[in-house]
């Protein structure tokens, strides 16, 4: 009893772990740490079926409540969960699941972006940015299946999200409250993280363009890689000042947002990762191992944080 009213209390930002422990999944695969990569995706898949059945819960018992969620921006958590998995799914070649993960997160983009978006106001947390984020997941995923399944229309389709995504990462940018990256509770680091989800995307269009699958001419091609090189850039650098505020105030103590600081840190590692193959850039090889391993040591230390508030939730609710 205790367990389930612990868990029922989750936010919908709660979602930000699944996407976390996704990403830093599909990084480790990326660097060749396999076993690792399926213990993270293991966690991953356990998290977001305990979350799905919390939210149908919602849907079908506390309508009000669900529709009043759904328009806060940790809602979007949900699709952005769903597209990491599918995307790790597909590097699996699980390409069904891939696809029905996609139609999932193609389904629920309209019905939460809407909401989120119009009521968006100023200033905003770094959640303003889930929409680009589960934008841009769905771009990342539609990208990996094209390639997968040699699927034109999908990879143009998913071009078509990566421009948008942008758009709407202009938008958040212009409502985020800067004052948030020196006092935030971690999902300030979304600002980021957007940028490296954008990076993503871009290097897996990049990558979707074979001569099997001719989608980009030449200009096309070139604009498309200078977009994706000038994001990895901006994200970074939004990185580095990110970093420096967390080292010039620390804000040590756990809070649930914190995950939403561990998927940037991971996103990071994976966009440069990916963009390092995509336009071969072995240089970017080594910062992206190394960028993978922090985000390793701060899944960790969130991990440790969420155990402990859980051992002290679940304390408080314990029948006496």
């Amino acid at each position: 009893m205790a367990l389930r009213i612990w868990w029922t209390q989750r936010p919908p930002a709660a979602g930000a772990a699944v996407m976390a422990t996704g990403i830093v999944s599909v990084g480790l695969h990326l660097t060749g740490h396999e076993t690792l990569s399926r213990i993270a995706l293991v966690l991953a898949c356990a998290a977001w079926l305990g979350l799905a059945a919390d939210f149908a819960v919602r849907l079908l018992r506390e309508r009000a409540r669900w529709i009043a969620e759904a328009e806060t921006p940790g809602a979007l958590t949900a699709v952005a969960a769903t597209t990491v998995l599918g995307t790790r799914f597909a590097a699996l070649g699980w390409t069904t699941l891939a696809e029905a993960l996609l139609a999932l997160a193609a389904l629920l983009w309209p019905i939460l972006i809407v909401p989120v978006v119009t009521h968006w106001k100023r200033p905003m947390p770094g959640g303003v940015f889930l929409g680009c984020v589960a934008t841009q997941g769905l771009a990342v995923l539609g990208a990996t299946l094209a390639a997968a399944v040699s699927t034109a229309w999908l990879a143009h389709t998913a071009l078509v999200l990566f421009w948008l995504g942008l758009v709407l990462y202009g938008a958040a940018l212009a409502r985020f409250d800067l004052r948030q990256v020196a006092e935030g509770a971690g999902d300030h680091w979304v600002a980021g993280g957007a940028l490296a989800i954008s990076a993503l995307a871009g290097a897996k269009l990049l990558a979707a363009d074979t001569a099997r699958l001719y989608l980009w001419n030449d200009d096309a091609h070139g604009a498309l890689r200078a977009v994706t090189v000038t994001l990895l850039v901006l994200d970074l650098a939004w990185y580095a000042v990110l970093l420096a505020a967390e080292c010039a105030r620390p804000r040590l103590r756990y809070d649930v947002r914190r995950w939403a600081t561990v998927f940037p840190m991971g996103m990071a590692a994976a966009a440069t990762l990916s963009v390092a193959a995509a336009v071969d850039a072995d240089g970017l090889d080594a910062p992206g191992r190394v960028l993978l391993w922090i985000s390793v040591a701060a899944w960790l230390a969130v991990a440790a944080g969420a155990v402990a508030e859980a051992r002290g939730a679940l304390r408080s609710t314990a029948p006496r």
